[in-house]
C-alpha cells in the first residue's frame, strides 16, 4: 500500500473526510469531526491510527514496522510503516480498527447524521 492507495481507502468510510489542520504536510482524516489517521506527506510511508491499548502493545510487539505512535499518546497511538512485511489486509485492518474507535465513540446524533448522508 502506498499514501494514494491509504488516502483512497480512508475516505471510502462513511463520513471520513480529509484536511490539513497541522499545516501542509501532515494528511489527517476524520470521522465526526476526531481524527482516526494522520500521514505526514514528506515521508509517505507511514501513518498514525488510533488502537486499543492492549492490541497496540500486541501489534508492536508482532510487528517491526508498527511503533508507538510518534508525536502521539503511545498508549493509544501506533505509527505503522507501509514499505515493510505487513499486508495490504493488516494495514486496513489497523485503519479499520481505527476508525471504528472513533465512530463507536461519537454521539448518536452525529452517527444518525454521517448515516443519512450515506445512503
Amino acid at each position: 500500500m502506498n499514501i494514494e492507495e491509504m488516502r483512497d481507502y480512508c475516505l471510502l468510510k462513511p463520513g471520513a473526510t480529509e484536511g490539513f489542520p497541522f499545516g501542509e504536510e501532515t494528511l489527517v482524516f476524520k470521522v465526526g469531526g476526531k481524527i482516526f489517521l494522520i500521514a505526514g506527506l514528506q515521508e509517505g510511508d507511514r501513518f498514525n491510527v488510533k488502537c486499543d491499548p492492549e492490541l497496540a502493545i500486541d501489534l508492536r510487539e508482532r510487528y517491526t514496522e508498527v511503533q508507538p505512535g510518534y508525536h502521539m499518546n503511545k498508549k493509544m497511538w501506533n505509527t505503522v510503516f507501509m514499505n515493510g512485511s505487513l499486508t495490504r489486509k493488516q494495514l486496513c485492518e489497523m485503519i479499520d480498527h481505527s476508525y471504528n474507535l472513533i465512530y463507536n465513540n461519537l454521539p448518536a446524533k452525529i452517527k444518525a447524521e454521517i448515516l443519512a448522508d450515506n445512503q
